[in-house]
């Protein structure tokens, strides 16, 4: 077994070795395999440091990137979903007064962020490959803080959609964690870092509801947002002083032209991964078709409930919890049992899951059914993502996350919108388009799992044997 290279030396001593060049391509990925395998299946692969790599030079200490960039995830995540139980609220404030109109921008604000992320995350994508992912997660982190704060000062409804539209624009701190720790995270331990990174989405989506409602309730809404814009400007920090990548940009491809292109964005896509983007597209879908009536629906299940930003930050912070708790184990176990049982599975449940939603009589069965969804759901994305990664060269991984991003973007920009829509369409009591949204997700979800289950993912997925 080849031996590690020797770690850094610490500060004060010569600089390390320099880097070489990289590999370009599908030999890369082989070569790598290749020489990692009998490691990766000897207890510990890497111990506490990957080689050069990609990056060239000196090792990378993957675990301490990996917790870093657990750190900074969760606190930018409570930044952004902070506001999430008690937006259809504040847009009252804002002269929004009815239910329709709340539920309608709210699914503007929401869409039209997700939708100028679809267009812009896989030219960020590209642009990682070129220099670097972590300084594509700064400039995230960094946008967010600003863009999050100014939405603390809107006097009109549309100020807080310019400005959601400027954040889609420019953020993207998951799509950019994901490339970095996959860039920097051994093959065989990339169910497990994954996993981690999504624990990190979910804990913060269960943090930020739960934090900012009960804040709303108390401080306000303006002054929410400004600890919000304090989580995520903090989240930079610790992505500027304890993440690190020796990154080495990959030579330029030997075609030019429009194959060229293709080819340094990592295309075309094989069926197995355009499979996986439909189910990234889909599942984002169908969870925030229902984010933006969730405060709306907990209201009129309990419409004499003193504190509804609270509870409603209840129902949505439980499938955060579940989630994040269910993310790294189910992660692990698609390590050893195959990513690809996880994936479907995943999605048969979360479609089952959906149906008795609708017919919820009270704020508490809605969080009881949310803790169950976010088990599901706690297994779905980082199985997505470990195929993506798994299937892909390690210098285009970025502009293929870009990609994946892009269109899960997109699946975020369609769900406001259609289930916002649907709610406002279906006559009757308001609360009865509230109803058809979840059942129209669930019918979703079940027809994914469908067609995941038909598809031939073509050759055996390498696992990790038992301890």
């Amino acid at each position: 077994m080849a031996r590690l290279r020797a770690r850094p030396r610490a500060r004060g001593e010569s600089a390390p070795e320099p880097s070489r060049p990289l590999a370009s391509g599908a030999a890369a990925d082989a070569t790598a395999s290749a020489s990692g395998t009998e490691a990766a299946f000897r207890g510990d692969p890497v111990g506490r440091t990957v080689p050069a790599g990609e990056a060239g030079g000196a090792p990378i200490p993957w675990r301490r990137n990996l917790w870093a960039v657990w750190a900074a995830q969760i606190l930018a995540i409570v930044g952004f979903s902070l506001r999430v139980p008690f937006l259809p609220f504040y847009l009252g404030d804002l002269g929004v007064t009815t239910a329709d109109g709340q539920a309608l921008w709210s699914g503007a604000i929401n869409a039209g962020g997700a939708g100028l992320m679809a267009i812009t995350a896989p030219l960020w994508g590209i642009v990682a490959d070129r220099h670097g992912r972590r300084p594509m997660l700064l400039r995230a982190t960094f946008a967010a803080t600003c863009t999050v704060g100014l939405m603390g000062l809107a006097t009109q409804a549309w100020h807080l959609l310019a400005l959601r539209l400027v954040e889609g624009a420019l953020t993207g701190t998951v799509t950019a964690s994901t490339a970095l720790v996959a860039a920097t995270t051994p093959k065989a331990r990339l169910g497990y870092a994954l996993g981690m990174v999504q624990t990190a989405v979910f804990a913060g989506s269960s943090l930020g509801p739960l934090v900012g409602g009960v804040l709303a309730d108390r401080i306000g809404a303006r002054p929410t947002f400004a600890v919000a814009s304090a989580c995520l400007g903090s989240a930079a920090l610790i992505v500027l002083f304890l993440v690190r990548e020796r990154f080495v940009p990959p030579p330029p491809p030997d075609e030019g032209g429009r194959r060229g292109w293709r080819a340094a964005a990592g295309f075309p896509l094989g069926r197995e991964l355009a499979t996986l983007v439909l189910v990234l597209f889909a599942v984002r879908l169908a969870s925030m078709a229902v984010q933006p009536i969730v405060p709306l629906f907990v209201r009129e299940l309990a419409p004499d409930a003193a504190d509804p930003s609270s509870l409603s930050g209840l129902v949505l912070g439980m499938l955060g919890i579940t989630s994040a708790a269910s993310a790294v184990w189910l992660g692990r176990l698609g390590d050893r049992r195959g990513h690809r049982r996880i994936l479907l599975w995943g999605i048969l449940a979360a479609g089952l899951l959906y149906l008795p939603m609708a017919a919820a009589q009270n704020p508490w069965q809605l969080v009881a059914l949310q803790g169950l969804f976010g088990v599901a759901i706690g297994g779905i994305v980082p199985a997505a993502n470990a195929l993506v990664a798994n299937g892909t060269p390690a210098a285009r991984r970025g502009a293929i996350f870009g990609l994946t991003a892009g269109v899960a973007a997109f699946g975020a920009f369609v769900g406001p919108l259609g289930g916002t829509a649907l709610a406002v369409a279906v006559p009757g009591p308001t609360i009865n388009g509230f109803r058809a949204t979840f059942l129209a997700t669930a019918v979703l979800l079940l027809a994914l799992a469908a067609w995941v289950a038909r598809q031939r993912t073509g050759a055996k997925e390498a696992t990790l044997p038992p301890a």
